[in-house]
């Protein structure tokens, strides 16, 4: 007899981030009745993205080719687990470069910075390693770019946000932040026929295009990028829980508050037909009243979130009497990201093995340079 596939290692990430378990206390949520046959739709994909294999991966390899500690500006990626497995192997979290002791290791965040924060690096003396998403500095091109060539680049994201902080530190003269379709009235152009828009990768989709078409209503010439920026692991991700979210009476994110796309998927699961939906950091999160009546339990998580820390909600969920597991697939994801070039040798300045595909690959995995 063929061999089923466990559900819950379909659209698992690629490349598997060795992150701890947290301490789950067995029979914390029960198993009440609901009237009907209790079941989990799991999305897939969900979890982690190339991007961010990337980022942690390189913070992991520098302190085991430099040594603990490496200094990181800013949160490697948006996800308390994360930083917080991060701080106990030595790596040491700062707000700003200046925090950096002169001639340290520093990474900068998947979410990438600004020039001015790369010269300030280089002013201290600090040995940078750049884990930015490649999608990221995409963008970060397309604005340098499209400035050179004397277009107002309209940035949609949020103000604040360090991947909308990078992006805008390219080009300060020639962007303008657009939060929200809200502002796109007020905005003041210079030339309404020399306009481009750009986008955070993290953006929902239908927010971000909601956004354009409202911005093309008022500025018809108004050019479009070449090509898509928002994330495709964004874009699957939030396919995923629309797939879902009809079919749920709850729906489960996994992931941080600060993460943008991690919110977006509440927000994308209710307003595709999710009764309700809620984010949690950790499983522990997860209150019995949610289940109340609950027959048809979503689950999903940010791109920054270790799946171990999903398996512990679908353990807690199987307490509750959520045996039935079903894998609601949108998408195939099978792209793996270089590291960056400093982490690309060993010590002996030898190619290391590892340097392309992370912590491990799976056989028909494509590697992007």
């Amino acid at each position: 007899m063929a061999k089923t596939q466990d559900p819950r290692t379909i659209g698992a990430p690629v490349v598997s981030l060795a992150m701890p378990r947290t301490r789950r206390k067995e029979g914390r949520l029960l198993d009440e009745p609901v009237g009907g046959e209790k079941r989990v739709l799991l999305a897939a994909p969900r979890g982690y993205c190339a991007g961010v294999d990337r980022a942690v991966i390189a913070v992991e390899r520098a302190l085991e080719r430099f040594g603990a500690p490496v200094y990181v500006r800013k949160q490697i990626v948006h996800n308390a687990h994360v930083v917080q497995t991060l701080e106990r192997m030595g790596a040491v979290f700062v707000d700003e470069v200046s925090e950096v002791p002169p001639g340290s290791h520093i990474v900068f965040s998947a979410h990438g910075v600004s020039p001015a924060v790369v010269q300030s690096a280089e002013d201290r003396g600090l040995h940078a390693i750049d884990a930015t998403c490649p999608l990221v500095t995409k963008v970060h091109r397309e604005a340098v770019r499209f400035a050179k060539q004397g277009l107002e680049i309209l940035l949609i994201g949020h103000e604040g946000h360090e991947e909308v902080e990078g992006t805008y530190g390219e080009a300060p003269d020639a962007i303008t932040i657009v939060n929200s379709p809200d502002e796109v009235d007020s905005l003041e152009v210079n030339d309404p026929d020399r306009l481009i828009w750009l986008s955070q990768t993290t953006l929902s989709v239908d927010e971000t295009m909601l956004t354009v078409e409202r911005l093309r209503e008022r500025f018809p010439n108004l050019q479009d990028p070449p090509s898509d920026d928002i994330c495709y692991a964004t874009q699957n991700r939030q396919q995923a829980i629309k797939q879902i979210a009809p079919q749920a009476d709850l729906v489960i994110v996994v992931g941080s508050e600060n993460s943008s796309n991690t919110m977006r998927l509440v927000d994308v699961a209710l307003e595709y037909g999710a009764k309700a939906a809620y984010r949690v950091d950790y499983t522990s999160e997860v209150q019995q009243a949610w289940l109340d009546g609950v027959r048809t339990v979503g689950v999903t998580s940010g791109a920054s979130v270790p799946d171990v820390l999903v398996h512990e909600v679908l353990d807690d969920l199987a307490d509750a009497g959520y045996h039935e597991l079903h894998a609601e697939v949108a998408a195939e994801e099978d792209l793996v990201f270089a590291l960056p070039r400093e982490l690309r040798v060993d010590a002996s300045g030898e190619r290391d093995a590892r340097a392309l595909g992370g912590r491990r690959s799976r056989p028909g995995v494509s590697h992007a340079k």
